[in-house]
């Protein structure tokens, strides 16, 4: 039988609630700095970055995003990454711009690497909390994760929760909700600071450091012209009916075990615990909720 126009057209206007990007890294991202050192290879199935000497580089998403779930798969620059710095993360502009950082932390062969993670709200950030992990991830690919909804920012590690940022604007807390962002992916040279406080230096007889990325998925709501992709008026059980029910998705309690698992065995800083560098009082959300 034959679909009717009226049939065809609400379909179409669903599907179009919420962005589902996949895959592909020519139709995503955009290569934005390196000089030929970022490619995309395989039919835009694989992309890599590389960091020589001379340059390190970088790529950014064609879209920017105002809530979403995104998951990319990242495999980190092998041996001796010492100096190095591969971030990903999402990022608005501007003096006043909201950021939630995943950044890897480079370290010599045979030490771990560190997991970074922040976030910043209307140009402030110093919500720094910090991982080892509990695989090796030069080996294989592995599943980076940002929950990015109204009510919470989640990072997760292959499908683990590491860390939930709640919105607590009802006691002056700021949170990103306002302000859409772009995907942004970097290798860089950061041996001032990046292994052991910046007294490891790169090895840069083992350049280039390369990087790879495979498997993005954006489930999100994209900006565009001013205005968002999903329906502003979509409640909990339409949206959940049209395939966005990470816009009101938490962490259930079997999540929150694992979370409280990861940050018991690998956590190895917390600015939340910081009452040296916070003299005058940890920040609001630290003694409220998690963060």
């Amino acid at each position: 039988m034959a679909t009717s126009p009226a049939i065809l057209i609400t379909t179409l206007f669903f599907a179009t609630l919420i962005a589902a990007s996949s895959a592909n890294f020519y139709q995503n991202f955009d290569i934005t700095w390196g000089d030929g050192r970022a490619k995309i290879l395989n039919n835009g199935d694989l992309l890599t970055l590389s960091l020589d000497k001379a340059s390190g580089s970088g790529f950014q998403s064609k879209n920017e995003y105002l809530f979403g779930k995104i998951d990319m798969q990242l495999k980190l620059v092998p041996g001796n990454s010492a100096g190095t710095v591969t971030a990903y993360y999402l990022s608005s502009k501007g003096a006043t711009w909201d950021e939630i950082d995943f950044e890897f932390l480079g370290n010599v062969t045979g030490q771990p690497y560190i997991l970074h993670t922040n976030v910043f709200s209307q140009g402030k950030g110093n919500r720094e909390q910090q991982f080892y992990l509990w695989f090796d991830p030069t080996a294989d690919l592995h599943t980076y994760s940002i929950l990015w909804n109204p009510q919470r920012i989640v990072f997760s590690v292959d499908g683990t929760p590491i860390r939930e940022f709640r919105n607590l604007e009802s006691i002056g807390v700021p949170f990103p909700k306002n302000q859409p962002m772009r995907i942004y992916s970097s290798l860089w040279n950061a041996d001032d600071w990046a292994t052991q406080g910046g007294r490891v230096k790169t090895d840069w007889s083992q350049a280039p450091f390369t990087a790879s990325y495979r498997n993005f998925n954006a489930n999100a709501c994209v900006w565009s012209s001013g205005s968002s992709s999903c329906s502003s008026n979509s409640t909990p059980s339409s949206s959940s009916a049209h395939g966005n029910a990470w816009l009101t998705e938490e962490i259930d309690s079997k999540n929150e075990e694992r979370m409280k698992w990861v940050q018991s065995k690998y956590m190895i800083y917390n600015y939340c615990t910081d009452t040296k560098r916070f003299a005058q009082g940890l920040p609001a959300e630290c003694t409220t909720a998690s963060s």
